[in-house]
């Protein structure tokens, strides 16, 4: 407000109180004044009820950044005139006091005045520089104007310096010409800062207090008069802004007070001219309603397909997640093959089957994890086959036991000699589920994994001695992201401090479930326990070849005098290969890429021997395919060299090109067991006993 009032005040007339106000409607609330100089009761300045819904469009944030980026351009507009005053005060002084004060002091006092006016002055170039660059909005406003006030709270600093220099003792011209040159420059400043109480009272204290100070100096009692009087001026200066203030405000108020009915009847005649166009545009709206449905029929078509797409791209992220997932425990599982190989320590056998053990079970689940994010597009399809139950308890034995143990739980299993006919992989991922919350939400007791025969079916269930859920509760638990309230965990649930989950685990297995179609259900009490109930066709034992593959997986390879070229991309695996193919005597040829295959090939054209076995991965960094590498070799050599092709990705479609090709393919992680039965097929020989 000071800033408007600065324009007003420069050419001697009242402000222009209308232009105030339209400022001041972005920042201020209606603030009144009593007459005997209280503040009073904000305005009541809401619409009336046949206008309540008139709302301002700008926020009370915006409104202030506004109100503040105006009262700063206002200021730094004052700001010539300032200087002007500034200047016509330095003249006075400096003819009053030129025949009279040292010129020395005359001297270093006009070149003080002179830095300071000259800082000013670079301060408001630099702010037109702003300006003339048009971004307001990186404008630092409350920078800029902490910067204006404290160039006038220099200026009210050298002239209280110059009371304290030049006061005359005696009763002179130049006395009076001082105390009139520093109480004008008080007062003119009056409507700048009225509205700044805090910065007016520092311009009129820097002032006024050194001269009256300098005056009382004098010891005599027409000092202490005068200097009495001076702090007298200072105080009804003082007074004299916050009245201004009051005043301004209260104009303020009746301003935004006329300006919020004005905007309430521009409202209602719009609403008037809204119903009237609402009405001719309800006939275009029928004419239109036709093409609309066709347009929704349009955009359906269009969300299907766009949802097809969405979908599909959801499973290509997945299972690049999954390659990329796959490829350190491909490399795993062959670095600790290399372990046995050069340690022959039984422990050390054991440790290295467990790892592979583990390996494998991380394998499954990064496919089931797939496996789950096609459900939704209906990607997942059921496999039933006859299995064993006894391969999944012993898989859960080993994912769970240790995690039980941790908490004190005993983990038992029981049922392993049936026979299941389902999907094996929905039904371990359902269990695992089952049995991690089991885990989770039992603080003491036992969690049981059964499975008994109920006529023609399996009856697979998992107890738990938790806390239980209560009825309430129990019909929502199958819900996604929805979880138990922690109040009835506390009885017996998952520790403060452990990792609880997203509320997916049961919504998970009723929806496999349903794949499956088995009947799934739930029994729970509060303060006993919980256990999960499925229901899945029985099955027929089938014969047991467990055995041979056990055999053959316990038999050393001999690849003596065999050439094997490697082509894969991930420095990990490759060195996962070479160490574990080395260990079975073979000699190698490792390449990162086709590019790498070329050159080995150009640069020994006649002293090359033809490899005997091909391990390409099938997707490299370069974007091009280890098919492209098993080409290149046999056309080089005009053999078809035995090939076998690794690749991290569950959903390669590339069966046919197998076939048609001749190479066999596996999935990473390949298990060493599982990688040396492949090679001894492919060369055609047999593990040594």
């Amino acid at each position: 407000f000071e800033s408007q009032l600065a324009n007003a005040s420069r050419f001697g007339s009242q402000p222009d109180v209308s232009r105030i106000a339209r400022h001041a409607a972005l920042g201020q609330t209606g603030l009144t004044s009593t007459t005997d100089g209280r503040d009073a009761e904000p305005l009541n300045l809401q619409p009336s009820a046949e206008g309540s819904s008139h709302s301002r469009v700008v926020s009370t944030a915006d409104r202030q950044a506004t109100s503040l980026a105006e009262e700063v351009r206002s200021a730094f507009d004052y700001l010539p005139a300032s200087l002007a005053g500034n200047l016509a005060g330095v003249s006075v002084i400096t003819l009053l006091f030129w025949s009279t004060a040292p010129r020395q002091v005359i001297a270093w006092w006009l070149v003080a005045f002179g830095l300071m006016l000259a800082m000013r002055i670079f301060l408001g170039h630099q702010f037109k520089l702003t300006q003339a660059a048009g971004v307001t909005a990186s404008v630092d406003w409350p920078g800029w104007r902490l910067k204006w006030n404290l160039g006038t709270l220099s200026s009210a600093a050298m002239w209280g310096a110059t009371a304290w220099l030049f006061y005359p003792s005696d009763q002179s011209i130049q006395q009076v010409g001082l105390i009139i040159t520093i109480y004008t420059l008080s007062v003119a400043v009056v409507p700048v800062l009225a509205t700044q109480p805090k910065v007016f009272l520092a311009f009129s204290a820097l002032c006024f207090l050194p001269l009256a100070a300098r005056i009382a100096s004098e010891g005599t009692l027409y000092g202490y008069e005068l200097a009495g009087i001076l702090v007298l001026v200072f105080g009804l200066t003082t007074v004299l802004a916050r009245s201004y203030r009051q005043a301004l405000r209260r104009a303020i108020d009746l301003k935004l007070h006329a300006d919020d009915l004005t905007a309430q009847l521009q409202v209602e005649k719009s609403a008037a001219e809204a119903a009237r166009a609402e009405a001719e545009g309800a006939r275009s709206q029928a004419e239109g309603a036709r093409s609309q449905a066709e347009g929704a029929r349009v955009e359906a078509e269009g969300a299907r397909a766009l949802a097809e797409i969405a979908n599909r791209a959801k499973t290509q992220f997945f299972t690049a997640a999954s390659h990329d997932l796959r490829q350190p425990l491909h490399a795993m599982g062959l670095f600790a093959e290399a372990l046995r190989q050069k340690n022959h320590d039984v422990e050390v056998a054991h440790l290295v089957n467990s790892i592979n053990e583990s390996v494998d079970a991380l394998e499954g689940l990064f496919s089931e994890l797939l496996d789950i994010t096609r459900i939704d597009s209906g990607g997942v399809e059921v496999h039933p086959q006859h299995f064993a139950m006894s391969d999944i308890l012993r898989k859960l034995r080993l994912h769970f036991e240790p995690v039980a143990f941790e908490k004190g739980l005993a983990l038992r299993l029981r049922g392993g000699q049936h026979w299941a006919h389902a999907d094996p992989l929905l039904v371990e991922r359902i269990l695992r589920n089952l049995v991690s919350n089991a885990i989770r939400y039992t603080a003491d007791g036992t969690v049981l994994v059964s499975c008994r025969r109920k006529g023609d079916a399996l009856l697979l269930q998992v107890w738990d001695s938790g806390a239980g859920i209560s009825q309430a509760q129990q019909a929502r638990v199958f819900e996604e992201f929805y979880q138990v309230p922690k109040a009835e965990q506390s009885g017996g649930g998952a520790a403060l401090h452990e990792r609880k989950g997203l509320g997916l685990g049961l919504a998970i297995v009723k929806r496999l479930a349903d794949l499956l179609e088995a009947p799934l259900s739930m029994e729970s009490q509060l303060g006993r326990g919980t256990v999960f109930s499925l229901l899945v066709p029985a099955g027929k034992a089938a014969r047991q070849v467990v055995s041979t593959a056990s055999t053959l997986a316990s038999r050393s390879l001999t690849l003596e005098n065999r050439l094997i070229v490697l082509v894969e991309d991930e420095p990990v695996v490759l060195a996962g290969l070479e160490a574990v193919l080395k260990s079975w005597g073979a000699t190698l040829a490792s390449f990162n890429s086709v590019s790498a295959c070329v050159a080995w090939l150009e640069g020994r054209q006649t002293s090359l021997a033809r490899p005997d076995l091909l391990i390409v991965d099938f997707r490299l960094e370069d974007g091009r395919s280890g098919l492209e590498a098993i080409t290149l070799m046999r056309t080089h050599f005009k053999q078809k060299i035995p090939a076998i092709v690794v690749t991290g990705s569950t959903m390669t479609g590339h069966e046919q090109e197998a076939h048609d090709m001749d190479f066999h393919l596996l999935i990473k992680p390949v298990l060493p067991n599982k990688l040396r039965a492949m090679i001894a097929f492919k060369l055609g020989v047999k593990a040594a006993e």
